[in-house]
């Protein structure tokens, strides 16, 4: 792999900031490394490789000369910035919903459908954290029969409405402890010792936009685009990782035993059948590190062609930051 000029625009945030600790423990060869980030932070600096480096105002001229750009912004100004930068000549790896189910973007979970990047005319989209988590969790299946239909439930982190959302969950809880009355901000109601079975906005069919993702991406990413899928997203009271509970259908009957091979042997898994007595994970487990943990996989009692599995993944990482960065490995084979 050449060494590569490579800008983080949002290198500021949680997201952004993870890209750059995951592109020196990978070790990515780095010719010249920009942080990009708003007018407020420019000039600040991050650490890379044991150095600091400075922090610049994203503008449309930010791109010149860069090879490959990791977005880490919301869908706005992915949007206002994708322009400079497929001018620039870089391609643009977009962590925001902005140009996931666009025809000529590719979507993209390098285990699944690595291939694809290679098919980008200037933009590859890094997909939802839940529907990479779960594209993971079930693609081996998916090999061995087409997935027809998916029941999923996502129980998500804090952390993925951003730093805010870790602040508000350990105020209300130490607001708790001191016999006071939490203050939501972040989420529509108190967080702490609470679920909130609602993320994102309200669509035309009742479902969310979050819960409609898993469905709309996940075909694109499985090249699957019969599937079906029902999905309720609820919010936790956890600091880091997001599981999900799957029932998924398949065109033939798949045994727990072909399931449970297909999950141990696919890239990025691993099946959990005694981990400290148990046989499945937990966000703290799974927090930190870039493997799906999948578990629990067993026959679903209403359907003879069904199969429920739990699985459980560090969204920030592999459900964000780390996914961008193995399209770049993978995007980097032809650079």
């Amino acid at each position: 792999m050449k060494a590569l000029n490579i800008a983080v625009l949002g290198a500021t945030g949680a997201v952004g900031r993870e890209m750059l600790r995951i592109l020196e423990e990978y070790d990515i060869p780095v010719k010249k490394l920009l942080p990009l980030a708003s007018a407020r932070s420019a000039g600040s600096t991050l650490p890379f490789k044991g150095q600091e480096v400075v922090i610049e105002e994203a503008t449309a001229e930010s791109f010149k000369g860069m090879d490959v750009v990791l977005g880490a912004v919301e869908s706005a100004q992915s949007r206002q910035f994708a322009p400079a930068i497929k001018a620039a000549g870089a391609v643009y790896i977009d962590n925001s919903s902005a140009f996931r189910l666009f025809p000529d973007c590719p979507l993209v979970v390098p285990e699944v459908n690595g291939e694809d990047v290679f098919a980008h005319n200037g933009i590859i989209a890094n997909p939802n954290c839940s529907t990479i988590i779960t594209m993971v969790a079930v693609a081996g299946i998916q090999k061995l029969s087409p997935i027809q239909t998916m029941v999923a439930c996502t129980y998500q982190a804090v952390s993925g409405a951003g730093q805010a959302g870790l602040v508000e969950l350990e105020e209300q809880l130490s607001a708790l402890a001191a016999g006071e009355k939490p203050q939501p901000r972040v989420f529509p109601t108190q967080i702490a010792m609470n679920v909130i079975p609602f993320i994102g906005s309200q669509t035309d069919n009742g479902y969310t936009d979050e819960e409609m993702k898993l469905q709309n991406e996940g075909r694109k990413i499985l090249h699957n685009p019969e599937m079906k899928v029902t999905c309720t997203c609820v919010r936790v009271p956890v600091m880091r990782s997001h599981s999900i509970s799957v029932t998924l259908r398949t065109e033939r009957p798949v045994s727990v035993e072909e399931a449970n091979e297909a999950v141990r042997s696919f890239p990025g898994c691993r099946l959990i059948e005694d981990y400290e007595g148990r046989n499945y994970p937990t966000p703290l487990d799974t927090s930190g590190q870039d493997l799906v943990w999948v578990g629990r996989i067993r026959k679903d009692l209403t359907d003879p062609n069904g199969l429920t599995l739990w699985c459980c993944g560090d969204q920030i990482r592999k459900g964000a930051a780390s996914n961008a960065v193995q399209i770049l490995q993978k995007l980097a084979e032809k650079l």
